[in-house]
């Protein structure tokens, strides 16, 4: 009977779980409707603590609207405001969006957000994920592209690591490489390693301090 029971509590468990993802995807696909519906461009922007997510996306951001392009974010973390100030002091129109307990959006918390923004008045859309290399990708939050950012600070190994967040995503991106002299690390391992999970992918070689690579990364997430 034990025995059982376990099993008939994983199941339903495996079930619940399948619920939720569908229910996610579904939401997403309609978050995606709604900011096509008001000619917003919109990329999800995954990578774990430290990456340099938000300094990223603060200097497209600034390139954009040299480009006369209108940005705003959604700056999701689990706790704090953080974030969502740095960017309102670089004069990026902002939301906030606090998960909790969660490690990850998900497309039911988007949705309100964006209720919080005229998309009619905005370009691109920025959704900077929680820090994690591995929830988000479950989790598509209803946007145009999903790029996930590493940076070489983190080691050479982070690809082969956390393969499902980078099978997941359109663009990969590597940041801070303007710190390579400084690390023992390979930044070709990390080619290598994508190109076996994806292969012919290309690895965005990026810095938000110097902004090698910045105008290619636009044009590789379509802005």
């Amino acid at each position: 009977m034990n025995n059982g029971s376990r099993c008939v509590h994983k199941i339903t468990d495996i079930s619940m779980e399948r619920d939720v993802l569908a229910e996610n995807r579904h939401l997403a696909e309609h978050n995606l409707e709604h900011v096509h519906a008001h000619g917003t461009l919109a990329v999800d922007f995954m990578g774990s603590i430290g990456a340099g997510k938000t300094a990223l996306i603060i200097e497209l951001a600034k390139r954009l609207q040299l480009r006369g392009k209108s940005v705003a974010v959604l700056a999701g973390d689990v706790t704090g405001m953080d974030d969502f100030l740095r960017f309102k002091e670089n004069g990026i129109a902002a939301v906030n969006v606090n998960t909790g307990n969660e490690c990850h959006l998900d497309a039911h918390l988007v949705e309100h957000a964006l209720e919080k923004i005229e998309l009619d008045d905005i370009d691109v859309l920025f959704i900077e994920n929680v820090g994690n290399l591995v929830c988000p990708a479950d989790f598509p939050l209803g946007t145009d592209r999903r790029a996930v950012i590493i940076s070489i600070t983190e080691g050479d190994d982070m690809i082969r690591k956390h393969p499902m967040i980078f099978l997941a995503a359109d663009v990969a991106v590597v940041n801070k490489v303007d710190l390579e002299q400084y690390l023992d690390v390979d930044i070709s391992i990390l080619e290598r390693d994508l190109t076996r999970i994806r292969k012919g992918e290309r690895l965005h070689r990026v810095s938000a301090k110097s902004g090698e690579g910045l105008d290619e990364l636009i044009d590789a997430l379509g802005l």
